[in-house]
């Protein structure tokens, strides 16, 4: 069966954010297709086609406008300085609150956790985000996981800062695809963090 996953950017998203959930959604996709199963799609999403710029200046072009694209299965919202703007874009909002009714996961990055809350989609659910955020989206009433990479309430599943996206994309995948596919997919992209600086 295949599966639909949109991706939102804006002016502002980290790259990061939506770039690593990408390469785990289109590598698993890429792993289907090549064992003779149907491929899912990964679109990038946005109000309007035009070039993004992000927040470390990384340029995209969205593949479709929130107003023309399929039925989603998934949706991933990532953040950075720009998602400060965006949790005050109706457009972005009402969109969210419609598509998280008939999609399997509604997901966020970093601070795309005070967007999902701004929409109403995770009103009333546990949240994880940023560090540097998680005191302001606690007083915004929410229950937030300062220890976990990536926290499931129901149908939402938000994530830590930036590379905790990958953590939650590679779940979600198993959860799609079952375990073993969502390992096979960590293994082909060599995701196996040993960072050289790791704090004691």
């Amino acid at each position: 069966m295949t599966r639909t996953i949109g991706v939102v950017v804006f002016d502002g998203a980290e790259e990061l954010d939506f770039v690593g959930p990408w390469e785990v959604f289109t590598a698993s996709s890429f792993l289907r297709e090549r064992a003779g199963g149907e491929p899912d799609r990964v679109l990038l999403l946005a109000q309007e086609v035009r070039t993004l710029r992000c927040a470390k200046g990384l340029q995209v072009v969205p593949d479709a406008r929130f107003a023309d694209h399929d039925a989603l299965d998934v949706v991933v919202v990532p953040g950075g300085h720009g998602a400060d703007r965006e949790v005050d874009n109706p457009v972005l909002l009402s969109w969210l609150a419609r598509v998280a009714e008939t999609a399997t996961w509604t997901t966020s990055v970093c601070t795309g956790a005070f967007l999902l809350l701004a929409s109403g989609v995770a009103r009333g659910r546990r949240m994880a985000t940023h560090w540097l955020a998680e005191d302001a989206l606690a007083e915004r009433g929410v229950d937030v996981d300062r220890e976990a990479r990536w926290v499931a309430d129901d149908r939402v599943v938000s994530s830590q800062g930036v590379s905790a996206g990958i953590d939650m994309a590679l779940w979600v995948v198993g959860q799609l695809h079952g375990p073993d596919h969502a390992r096979e997919v960590q293994r082909y992209i060599q995701y196996d963090p040993a960072p050289p600086y790791a704090q004691p």
